[in-house]
């Protein structure tokens, strides 16, 4: 009701501001008439248009009033109409909306999956050595052979080396150098050992022979060298660890001197070492596999599930000592 008197004030004093203007009276006199009428058909137009604005275009003050005012006053009567044309039908015609359309269907039975399966090797069960022996895409193969770099080089190692064999010259590069960047850098941390052995002191002499002697061992462990090279690098680790323990390296020099000595066939030279190991303190469930391994390849097989009796039984269940409980016990 407020706006209606309002729209009818505003209307009145637009029409008396026009009037004043074509009245017999000094051109002073009808301008500010003009002006004054004007204001308040402004002013009134303003106040009733912002009682009907929807809530969330009244505010913030004054901006909305400011805006309706502004086009009211500075365009005489066209502006009034302007406003009265864009705010009106909006309000009394809304726009109709529209009724959503649901597409409902019934519910599909279980199991959910796929009708067809993807045939793509990259991560089939039987892992990357089924992608680089199977996958007719040499660019499938070659990214098998990225993934490696994610593997520990133990892992990593077979795998580049059956990329050796690839019918494709681009994946077998690709192998390759890869086992070289492996073989490199292992190779460059011993010739930085042995610099630093020649100027070492003394009491850094043990330490510096334990290093040398682990990373010969990782170059044959990893299958980095074979034929001739193997013998030779099992040699060096051999020396290497043996000069250690005269010299008094720590605990864990006599497991690496074991394990050198099993890969060269000297069984009963390791067993030695692992009982050197236990006599200065190394954990006996860290030597009973290697011991169990010494008693295989002896033939004492019943000195086989003696030694794994001894373990406790939580390892017996994780692998790989369950399939090894399994069989033996």
């Amino acid at each position: 009701m407020i706006s209606k008197w309002l729209f009818s004030g505003a209307f009145l004093f637009e029409i008396g501001s026009w009037a004043a203007l074509f009245n017999q009276v000094p051109d002073s006199q009808s301008t500010l008439l003009f002006v004054l009428a004007h204001t308040l058909s402004s002013v009134m137009l303003t106040a009733g248009v912002w009682l009907l604005l929807p809530k969330r275009y009244k505010y913030p003050l004054p901006w909305s009033a400011v805006f309706v005012f502004s086009i009211a006053f500075f365009i005489p009567m066209l502006g009034a109409i302007g406003v009265a044309a864009a705010v009106f039908p909006a309000l009394y015609m809304p726009r109709k909306q529209h009724e959503q359309v649901w597409n409902s269907m019934g519910i599909p039975d279980l199991p959910f999956q796929p009708q067809e399966k993807n045939h793509s090797l990259m991560f089939h069960d039987g892992g990357l050595q089924d992608v680089l022996r199977h996958a007719p895409s040499a660019e499938m193969r070659a990214t098998a052979l990225f993934a490696t770099r994610r593997m520990v080089s133990k892992d990593a190692v077979p795998i580049l080396k059956l990329a050796l064999r690839d019918p494709v010259d681009d994946v077998r590069l690709l192998a390759y150098s890869m086992l070289d960047q492996k073989e490199s850098r292992i190779n460059q941390r011993i010739e930085i050992a042995l610099h630093r052995l020649s100027t070492a002191m003394d009491a850094e002499k043990p330490a510096l022979h334990t290093t040398l002697a682990r990373w010969y061992w990782e170059l044959a462990y990893l299958g980095l060298a074979q034929g001739s090279v193997l013998d030779h690098v099992l040699e060096q680790a051999r020396s290497h660890a043996d000069t250690a323990l005269e010299l008094g390296a720590g605990d864990g020099t006599f497991i690496l001197a074991g394990r050198i000595a099993m890969e060269l066939g000297s069984l009963d030279r390791a067993l030695a070492h692992f009982n050197s190991a236990q006599a200065a303190g190394i954990d006996e469930e860290k030597l009973i596999p290697y011991r169990a391994e010494i008693a295989f390849l002896q033939g004492r097989y019943e000195a086989i599930a003696e030694q794994l009796n001894q373990l406790s039984a939580d390892t017996l269940q994780r692998p790989p000592f369950a399939a090894l409980a399994r069989y033996w016990l």
